[in-house]
């Protein structure tokens, strides 16, 4: 069998009396996407700082392609790209200038570096911003060009940490492209999303971390599977959503939702049913339901 790309084991992590991380078990297949969900506060990031080799454990083992994050760092560091929630890079250049210079630290010949830049400015739409100095971008574009810099190598793993906050819907569609592409070359991506519908039309599997914890892994298919046969909507006179209620897809587990929902007295209201989604299996397992930041670099975002 061949080892996978990541691999952990009983990682706990404590700040304080805090305990951020309380025996994490994951094991993420090389050439796979896997999406890492979870609340604000479940451990996401310390997770995957440990992963990143920025954060010590206190316990635990994580091993990178044969790597572990304590004993081989550096190992660890060469075998990685590490894509973080904010952008970084260098205002004074140009989107060019910058995808050029990570190219070369990369150890791209002069010709290959402007190649490679080349596919990433057309990749993430910057052709017309290309030569402007990097300080006029608007946060949006900022972003796309921050994930453009980390894909300029294509180490054995690259770990997306909420990609696609701040871009607009065709720059995140794109991105998806780009993640295909790469899983299908046998790049393994762990990505971490607030975008339900994100992890729902990318990942192999599916990790759900809440309060330090693996509460629930599979496919999307497996974990929608947890909620239950279908979901009653009861939408009021303006097409607002006032309730929703789960069943287990019998006429009789209809027929006590569509009472329940009638007893709330809705003026004008409407009843539809509909397949469970992802939300409804998150909202299942950690009580929440996850939603995008509204961040200011997503209000930049070019649209």
């Amino acid at each position: 069998m061949t080892a996978p790309a990541i691999e952990v084991a009983g990682l706990r992590k404590s700040f304080g009396a805090q305990t951020v991380l309380d025996g994490v078990d994951l094991r993420v297949e090389r050439g796979s996407v896997f999406a890492l969900l979870g609340p604000n506060g479940a451990g996401k990031t310390t997770f995957i700082n440990i992963l990143s080799t920025l954060v010590a454990p206190d316990g635990g083992s994580a091993v990178i392609c044969g790597h572990d994050v304590v004993a081989d760092p550096e190992g660890v560091k060469e075998s990685i790209s590490l894509t973080g929630q904010s952008a970084a890079v260098d205002e004074v250049l140009t989107a060019e200038e910058n995808l050029r210079m990570m190219a070369r630290l990369s150890g791209f010949g002069r010709a290959e570096a402007a190649q490679r830049a080349a596919e990433l400015i057309d990749g993430f739409d910057l052709r017309d911003a290309a030569r402007r100095r990097v300080k006029t971008y608007s946060g949006g574009m900022r972003r796309r060009l921050d994930l453009a810099l980390s894909l300029v190598a294509t180490p054995p793993v690259i770990v997306l940490d909420e990609p696609t906050t701040g871009l607009d819907t065709r720059s995140r569609q794109a991105l998806w492209a780009i993640i295909r592409d790469l899983a299908a070359g046998g790049v393994t991506i762990l990505l971490t999303t607030q975008y339900l519908e994100e992890a729902d039309q990318l990942a192999d599997r599916i990790a759900v971390l809440d309060h330090g914890t693996i509460v629930a892994e599979g496919t999307a298919v497996e974990l929608k599977a947890r909620v239950g046969g279908e979901v009653v909507e009861l939408r009021d006179a303006a097409d607002e959503i006032v309730r929703e209620l789960p069943t287990d897809g019998t006429v009789d587990g209809l027929r006590d939702a569509i009472d329940v929902l009638d007893r709330l007295g809705v003026a004008g209201a409407s009843i539809s049913i509909r397949k469970p989604s992802l939300d409804d299996a998150f909202l299942a397992l950690t009580g929440t339901r996850t939603e995008p930041q509204n961040t200011e670099l997503q209000k930049e975002a070019v649209r």
